[in-house]
């Protein structure tokens, strides 16, 4: 048997940064409201963008879009693990067992059921939707693999240039965007992907060194920057992507984005007083342990369940009202309760992925095969994000950056890079 969450929160050395672990799981479940809230399914099975159909909601995208906090605490934590565990194919594969075994059990899962469906022909209506859809916060899971592989290198820059090795990715950033709204320049925006979400990751490195003791002026800054770009500039104001919108701040991340990511990461350090305080209480404190646990399986299959719900409704011939109206928002609360139970019943069957499995005995090679490793799989995910699992049997196409991907390939490709930094992770040179 396991550990228990009470068991692990009563071992919890009296070192550990508590907070950090907060903002991990408060940043998980906010991303996971964000997303019931803003699907608005209509009674003909179609799903919407609420920020879409009440455009003055999407002001709130400005507290609520905090992704940019889970990669700040993914680089804090990446940072030490870095350091106990230096060795890069070892420190590779310790980093992503926990991401990657119940992200592959996930895609595993829908890929069977894709199969089954597309050949039954059940694959229209909402449930042709969901294989479109479910596979989309997957570009999350790709991009944190790209943090982790770039941490040894970015880290030594961290630890030679501290401020310094932000900057230049900042530098990077607002180049590729003066690239790409001045002069125009073909697919250099998809280098933003890189500068604005490493940038992001760099400011865990240095909180984890004690560097950021400004926070109200990276929040301001931050806060002032992004507040001038989305005024005066092409950028536009929500901070999350929008359905036919020309430019995105997500997709692929602005400069936009990057400031909105500053004002974030100052504000929660800000209140780190406060919360290391709540944290601190034993209840609270075996909440967050627990919820720790199961973190990545409950973000894996959260829109499963949403949109679960939303097809029961419509198969029981329940009335789903036009989104936004006031019948829609008061079957908000039980919808939410309905898609937290399927999400915990879903949970209790696959968390047994997300467990943590004995660590491999320490190697000292199988670096460049990591490497390789990781970057298939990062690719597989993302392109996975983009296909889903619409067309499967058909050769569906979807274009991840200029290359053209499938979703059987894009398995393959985060398959294979799975078993080769599990693989990288047991050499030993000679």
């Amino acid at each position: 048997m396991g550990i228990s969450a009470r068991e692990l929160a009563a071992a919890t050395p009296a070192t550990r940064d508590r907070y950090v672990d907060l903002l991990r799981v408060a940043s998980l479940a906010v991303v996971v409201l964000g997303h019931w809230l803003m699907a608005a399914v209509g009674g003909d099975g179609q799903v919407g963008n609420l920020l879409a159909v009440v455009p003055e909601l999407q002001v709130v995208t400005w507290v609520f879009q905090v992704m940019p906090v889970f990669f700040f605490v993914g680089g804090f934590a990446h940072a030490l693990a870095h350091r106990s565990r230096p060795r890069y194919a070892a420190f590779l594969r310790a980093r992503l067992q926990r991401l990657l075994r119940p992200t592959m059990v996930f895609v595993g899962v829908w890929g069977a059921a894709a199969l089954v469906l597309q050949s039954s022909g059940g694959d229209g209506g909402l449930t042709g939707v969901a294989l479109r859809l479910v596979t989309q916060p997957l570009w999350f899971i790709g991009i944190y693999l790209a943090m982790v592989a770039c941490t040894p290198p970015l880290l030594r820059l961290h630890e030679r240039w501290g401020w310094g090795a932000f900057g230049a990715l900042v530098g990077g950033a607002v180049a590729v965007d003066v690239l790409r709204f001045a002069a125009d320049v073909p697919f250099v925006e998809f280098l933003n992907f890189a500068f604005v979400w490493l940038a992001v990751h760099q400011l865990g490195f240095l909180r984890a060194d004690g560097m950021i003791r400004r926070p109200a002026l990276l929040a301001g800054a931050g806060l002032v920057g992004a507040t001038a770009l989305v005024a005066l500039g092409p950028y536009p104001l929500s901070m999350v992507g929008m359905p036919g919108e020309k430019v995105s701040n997500m997709a692929p991340p602005t400069l936009a984005l990057l400031c909105h990511g500053l004002w974030l990461v100052g504000a929660v350090e800000l209140l780190k007083g406060p919360g290391a305080r709540l944290v601190a209480r034993a209840g609270v404190w075996r909440a967050v342990v627990a919820a720790n646990g199961i973190a990545m399986t409950a973000f894996l299959w959260h829109l499963t369940a949403m949109l679960g719900v939303y097809g029961a409704m419509l198969g029981s011939g329940l009335e789903l009202p036009a989104p936004a109206s006031a019948a829609w928002w008061v079957q908000v609360p039980p919808r939410f309760l309905a898609a937290a139970v399927l999400t915990a019943l879903l949970v209790a069957v696959f968390r047994r992925f997300e467990a943590p499995v004995p660590a491999a005995p320490a190697t000292d090679g199988g670096g460049p095969l990591a490497a390789l490793g990781i970057t298939l799989a990062l690719f597989g995910v993302l392109g996975l994000s983009l296909t889903g699992f619409a067309g499967l049997l058909d050769g569906h196409t979807a274009t991840l950056i200029a290359v053209p991907v499938t979703a059987p390939a894009a398995v393959g490709l985060a398959l294979a890079g799975w078993l080769l930094v599990e693989r990288a992770g047991r050499i030993r040179s000679r």
